[in-house]
């Protein structure tokens, strides 16, 4: 059965040190170019998504300006008049 050292311990935490600034390093310098490349989408799907808005309003417009086939459905005959009753107790 191996024990713990001191030294072990003072390696590992070394060890945890190194990769912990070696991380922060990579970060600085990727997280600009990660950063970019998120902009870059979110400005594509706004752009799709406006694009998308402005067809939808075309479309709207020209079926408004189409001059529809249908006739008005013709009123059926008025048998009578609508009394609402009420109820007395």
């Amino acid at each position: 059965m191996e024990t713990a050292s001191f030294t072990g311990l003072i390696k590992v935490l070394v060890w945890i040190l190194f990769i912990y600034y070696a991380l922060k390093f990579l970060m600085r310098l990727l997280a600009p170019y990660f950063l970019q490349q998120v902009v870059k989408k979110a400005e594509q799907n706004f752009q799709q998504q406006q694009q998308n808005y402005r067809n939808q309003q075309q479309r709207q417009q020209q079926q408004q300006q189409q001059p529809s086939n249908f006739e008005k459905p013709q009123e059926k005959k008025k048998v009578g008049e609508y009394i609402d009753f009420e109820e007395i107790e």
